[in-house]
């Protein structure tokens, strides 16, 4: 049973109450944030409050959710983990929010994450970096890494993230829970602050890919606040999570099992690959060519984007102002120099070299065209296969300060999740096991557009044949 229909049926049958669960989740995140850190905001009175009103038939209806923050809610806090936003309250709530909200589900806090969702640890945030529930002296994974904590720490059942080359599905993976990546388009990005536009999405995270799928489910569709959402039906994601696999075909990318993947992980893999082919799930190999400058390409295309999008935040409308500045310009390069940490700035400034005069050809066009060929490999090997497995991260969770000084090492821990955002496809991490050392392993299925169908039944028949039951120390 899932933790959204184990909740429903406690409360519509008397065993427990709204309020109940949300003070019990408010109770395990006050608790545990000392430890994991986790919580940038814990929102007591007011999730309490909004417990007492809701309408018990409202499909989330007291189900307790956390949320990064850099997804506006009215009223509460949206920092992006960074200086630079100060005390910043939007006046407004994102429109994944007001779906969420209108489900009868109640925020119960805004999770810590990477400096405006640029980092691969979670050690990039100005309050400081969030703890593995798994290993507090490894990170959790990011930019996502408060809510994937959240979730694994049995806090919350549900949390969003946003996903930009993998922040969803990376920490997901390292904190042992289900993390989705939707296809681009599907979910609104309004009320959500941009990192690069392009590749934003909003993304899910729970213990089982039932309740990815209902959460989904509500937050999906077009938004007129929102020109790059799709006019694209939402189906019911949960109709057929329970369907027949036999017959499936999964694509091996031989290739990416190779180099550079801990063997830990390749062997956790690939015994999942051996379970869907138990199922009766055909595996055929598929290559993607174009995949080895995923990498460069991705951190050409972001990096530009985010030079573009961060220029508005110059101290003049709202957040952090630099003091003692008493021209224009010396303000600008203050309040930015001081309010940015060093992440941040690293970002701003490659993104702005490849597209000024003379490079914008050499680099970002020619990482453009790039990007073209990986989509063409994607639909190529979707006519050969109906969905993709591989790694989600090459490592388990690493040591907290290990990759921080070598940002080329920390940048490859996206070398398996940023694909997905570059070709606008779904994907879906998957918990796979254990290493040696009790850290959780996850697998990726990656589908065609629109194919969140087929990863959630692919997913829930592994679930439901390997179930990862395994929680962390801390688990609340």
């Amino acid at each position: 049973m899932s933790g959204i229909e184990s909740i429903k049926k406690g409360i519509a049958n008397g065993q427990k109450t709204a309020r109940a669960v949300v003070e019990s989740s408010l109770n395990a995140a006050e608790k545990l944030n000392e430890t994991l850190n986790a919580f940038l905001e814990i929102d007591r009175d007011g999730a309490v409050k909004r417990a007492g009103e809701i309408d018990s038939a409202s499909p989330l209806a007291g189900i307790p959710i956390a949320i990064k923050d850099n997804l506006c809610v009215q009223g509460m806090q949206t920092s992006c983990g960074s200086r630079i936003l100060g005390d910043y309250h939007p006046p407004y709530n994102a429109t994944v929010i007001e779906r969420l909200l209108g489900a009868g589900a109640i925020v119960i806090g805004k999770t810590n994450c990477d400096e405006f969702a640029m980092g691969s640890s979670n050690e990039n945030s100005a309050f400081g970096a969030v703890k593995n529930p798994w290993d507090t002296s490894r990170v959790p994974g990011g930019s996502s890494g408060g809510s994937a904590a959240a979730v694994a720490a049995g806090i919350v059942p549900v949390a969003l993230g946003s996903d930009t080359g993998g922040s969803v599905r990376q920490p997901a993976s390292l904190c042992g829970v289900v993390g989705l990546k939707p296809t681009y388009g599907r979910n609104s990005r309004y009320g959500l602050v941009a990192f690069a536009s392009s590749l934003d999405q909003v993304g899910i995270f729970a213990r089982t890919t039932e309740d990815v799928a209902r959460v989904l489910g509500i937050i999906a569709g077009r938004d007129p606040h929102d020109a790059t959402t799709a006019d694209v039906p939402v189906p019911d994601y949960t109709s057929e999570l329970s369907a027949d696999i036999k017959g499936a075909r999964l694509g091996f990318p031989k290739a990416l099992f190779g180099e550079g993947l801990d063997t830990e992980v390749r062997a956790s893999v690939e015994s999942a690959v051996n379970v869907y082919r138990d199922l009766g799930a055909e595996i055929v190999e598929v290559e993607l060519p174009h995949a080895q400058y995923s990498i460069a390409v991705y951190y050409i295309i972001a990096t530009a984007e985010a030079s573009s999008n961060l220029a508005r935040f110059d101290g003049v409308r709202y957040g952090f102002r630099a003091e003692d500045a008493p021209e224009l310009r010396q303000m600008y390069r203050k309040t930015r120099d001081e309010g940015f940490g060093a992440e941040v700035k690293r970002r701003i400034m490659l993104g702005t070299y490849v597209l000024s005069a003379g490079y914008y050809e050499a680099y970002y066009h020619k990482a453009q065209q790039v990007r073209s060929l990986l989509k063409q490999d994607f639909q190529k090997a979707f006519e050969r296969c109906d969905a993709i497995i591989t790694p989600t991260s090459p490592t388990p969770a690493f040591l907290i300060g290990e990759k921080v000084d070598n940002p080329l090492a920390m940048y490859l821990n996206d070398i398996y999740t940023v694909t997905a955002n570059l070709a606008g496809i779904p994907g879906l991490s998957v918990p796979c096991g254990l290493s040696a050392g009790r850290l959780p392993i996850g697998f990726q299925l990656l589908g065609s557009y629109w194919s969140e169908p087929t990863l959630f039944k692919l997913a829930h028949a592994y679930e439901t044949a390997q179930p990862f039951t395994e929680r962390p120390p801390v688990y609340a």
